[in-house]
């Protein structure tokens, strides 16, 4: 029975299939998932603003019986989720949602990676270091900073050879990511994260660059251990982060183009941090190397309902 058959008309034993995200969030991804979600099934999911299930929210939640009902009294909502797709939900904000995932875990209800541990330890890069060193994930080499004083910092941009990327413990789209050379740079970044009242990381310079001197690296989706998504990314601007939002320019690949090395270590750093869905950033210098996973990485424009969205969806109907 195809994942169609096995869902009627968006709803199993009168339990509704519910996407949940951040509608504060102007990413985008809610819309493509929804769009999924009508293709596989033949109606629109319930959608919830994941807000109102943060630590802050409004919202009700209970888990009688194993079924997972969510109530929002301010919008006349209450449903029985046999099925939750949560997704689009910020970084910074993720801690304050994990009181539900951990009542989520009570249920039967089925969902694909809200596991609060692995979120944890993919969206806080410090620990997601730590687990890449823990079970041999290639990387580069990076120091956890925590206010440090200027000699600490100092004494780290020495041993990463001077030349490191710095970034946030918790960061999204490339934003705050510096490219030092000097100390006078290391000074800057370093009074930047005290004044946001950051942790960061420093991490050696991965010398990322293709034949033409361009920075070069891909972002790698995986899904329950094979890779469903393959884009490459150059970045003109050697000391800009090789993000699209950076304005690094991307194309879609096909996943046989990817080199089976990369793709495999694409799967294991989403294994490592405790997914079964990610979008990995990785590189094929040093003999490759992974930078991060993230969570809920962006469907992109060019095929991701296709790519992505309907896979991930699928992924879900087929437990159901």
């Amino acid at each position: 029975m195809g994942v169609e058959g096995r869902l009627f008309h968006g709803c199993v034993n009168g339990h509704q299939l519910v996407l949940m995200t951040d509608h504060g969030s102007m990413e985008g991804s809610r819309a493509i998932l929804a769009q999924a979600v009508e293709i596989l099934t033949g109606q629109p999911p319930v959608q919830v603003d994941a807000r109102h299930f943060t630590d802050v929210g409004s919202g009700r939640m209970s888990a009688a019986g194993g079924v997972l009902r969510l109530e929002v009294p301010g919008e006349d909502l209450a449903v029985e989720a046999a099925g939750l797709l949560v997704y689009e939900i910020p970084p910074a904000e993720r801690r304050r949602f994990e009181a539900f995932q951990h009542l989520l875990r009570r249920t039967r209800t089925v969902t694909l990676g809200s596991d609060a541990g692995a979120w944890r330890v993919a969206t806080e890069k410090n620990l997601t270091v730590e687990r890449f060193t823990h079970d041999g994930i290639a990387h580069m080499e990076t120091v956890s900073l925590s206010r440090p004083s200027p000699i600490e910092a100092a004494r780290a941009f020495d041993r990463l050879g001077r030349s490191a990327w710095a970034r946030p413990t918790v960061g999204m789209g490339g934003k705050d990511v510096f490219h030092l050379t000097t100390d006078e740079q290391l000074r800057e970044a370093a009074c930047h994260y005290a004044a946001c009242g950051s942790d960061w990381l420093l991490a050696r310079d991965a010398e990322n660059f293709d034949a033409g001197g361009r920075r070069h690296q891909f972002r790698v989706v995986v899904l329950e251990g094979r890779v469903v998504r393959v884009v490459e990314h150059v970045q003109d601007d050697p000391h800009a982060p090789c993000n699209e939002g950076q304005g690094a320019v991307s194309t879609l690949l096909e996943t046989d183009e990817l080199p089976y090395e990369l793709a495999q270590l694409a799967v294991s750093a989403v294994k490592s941090v405790g997914l079964p869905f990610g979008g990995v950033d990785l590189a094929p210098a040093n003999g490759g190397v992974v930078f991060e996973v993230n969570v809920h990485p962006m469907f992109g424009a060019d095929r991701g309902l296709e790519t992505v969205a309907i896979p991930y969806v699928a992924a879900h109907l087929a437990m159901m």
